[in-house]
């Protein structure tokens, strides 16, 4: 039986599940947990295939939303990061009653560009897809070096992301792909218009994967939702400015 990695901690009273995102795992949110756990009760977990969550093979978005919404309690807000933002997006389709709150982080419903839609070009996820079975270590490494590129403090970013990566069991090859297939292909826009749940997206200003460009095309698309930018901050924006993300994160989910 493959099983998730899944920890639980903190002192708060409201469940607060925090998903990650591609070719990374649950220590991502290490700091940040340090900020939130007096506020929430946390539950970090490592995405099927990733990190300590081995033995899993590649997945599609339902799959993998389905294996996570398995082992998740009850009811809880949930955050997702980047691909985990979609993962978070697909729990809140299939299983609103199960969510208090979304929470979407430098993540698009869509992240292929395409016609007036802005995203990553459809050539550099298949360049991603083919250099994977080339270098695989050294593709990683660059696409968490785009993730971090333009903040100010993006060096120290990059190394902290590359240390997460090293210090768990790497994906394979399959699921990396896989995650990757899933980014050239959902396209949640239209599903997502329909969402009851309160929904929050923060994004960062200078993200190159998530372009700040799609934040105005979503507050017509979906005008329930609020969004929130974090200026000075490129796609880790937990990372480079966990004060002013944490801050959201406790005005949107606790005083809401």
């Amino acid at each position: 039986m493959n099983k998730l990695y899944w920890q639980t901690l903190g002192e708060g009273d409201l469940d607060l599940v925090l998903l990650h995102g591609w070719g990374l795992n649950a220590e991502v949110w290490r700091y940040t947990a340090e900020r939130l756990a007096p506020h929430f009760r946390l539950h970090l977990v490592d995405l099927p295939g990733y990190g300590r969550s081995e033995g899993f093979g590649p997945m599609s978005i339902e799959e993998m939303a389905d294996t996570v919404l398995a082992a998740a309690p009850q009811k809880a807000v949930w955050l997702g990061w980047s691909l985990g933002g979609l993962v978070a997006s697909q729990i809140a389709l299939s299983a609103p009653e199960r969510v208090e709150k979304l929470i979407i982080v430098a993540s698009s419903p869509c992240f292929a560009a395409h016609d007036e839609w802005p995203g990553i070009k459809s050539e550099v996820l298949h360049g991603f897809q083919h250099q994977l079975s080339e270098d695989f270590q050294r593709t990683v490494e660059r696409f968490l070096a785009l993730q971090t590129l333009g903040s100010d403090s993006a060096r120290q970013d990059a190394r902290m992301l590359k240390s997460v990566v090293l210090s768990q069991p790497m994906p394979s090859v399959e699921v990396l792909n896989g995650g990757l297939e899933i980014l050239r292909q959902v396209d949640l826009r239209q599903a997502l218009c329909q969402l009851s749940v309160p929904m929050l997206r923060i994004y960062g200003a200078l993200d190159g994967l998530v372009p700040r460009k799609i934040v105005p095309l979503l507050d017509a698309l979906w005008p329930e939702s609020e969004s929130h930018i974090i200026e000075k901050s490129a796609h880790a924006p937990f990372i480079s400015h966990p004060e002013a993300f944490c801050e959201q994160i406790k005005q949107f989910a606790v005083t809401h």
